[in-house]
């Protein structure tokens, strides 16, 4: 897929120290484009739109992406972190700089730190899973986000496949049984 604009290109992803494990700094730069792609379809305007009362607002869901992101990846992997004051204020360019260096430092972990068992909250995990959990929590906001551009009737960018609003040449989405059983 193409996007129109990419944070994390292809080129500048550090190569995993063992290729094992070259799938997660590759997703985890794919998903930072996506959430990048996201939050550009917002204006400054749209900043306090929340759909419901009880809803977070665009605002309170990009500030939480950025502080989430620096305690699962500081407090639970170990990845250097600015301090929690300095996160803020939720950019897109803030968010490329901390994933970009997030990228480096996951580049050189061996598999035994990988694998390595740590808590987290009150169990414990191994570091690959708590990673896997961070992608997973970044698409559940992600996706709220989604919904919300649906709502304010903008765009709403291709993430995995095309949209209502993207698609592109060769763009075969599985929206039909018989699509479902295509080869």
């Amino acid at each position: 897929m193409q996007y129109a604009f990419t944070a994390v290109p292809e080129n500048i992803v550090p190569r995993a120290q063992n290729p094992f494990f070259q799938h997660l700094l590759d997703t985890y730069a794919s998903e930072s484009n996506k959430v990048v792609s996201t939050w550009r379809e917002f204006a400054e305007a749209d900043l306090d739109f929340r759909p419901h009362p009880r809803s977070s607002s665009v605002r309170e869901i990009l500030d939480h992406q950025l502080l989430s992101e620096r305690r699962f990846f500081g407090q639970f992997l170990g990845t250097p972190e600015p301090p929690p004051a300095e996160v803020l204020p939720a950019t897109e360019s803030r968010f490329i700089e901390l994933a970009r260096k997030r990228l480096d430092f996951f580049a050189l972990q061996s598999e035994s730190w990988w694998l390595e068992v740590v808590p987290f909250f009150d169990v414990h995990r191994e570091r690959i899973w708590i990673f896997w959990r961070r992608v997973l929590h970044t698409a559940h906001h992600r996706t709220q986000l989604t919904v919300y551009l649906r709502l304010l009737n903008k765009t709403v960018p291709s993430t995995y496949g095309p949209t209502a609003d993207v698609s592109w040449s060769g763009a075969d989405p599985t929206n039909s049984v018989e699509a479902a059983g295509r080869n």
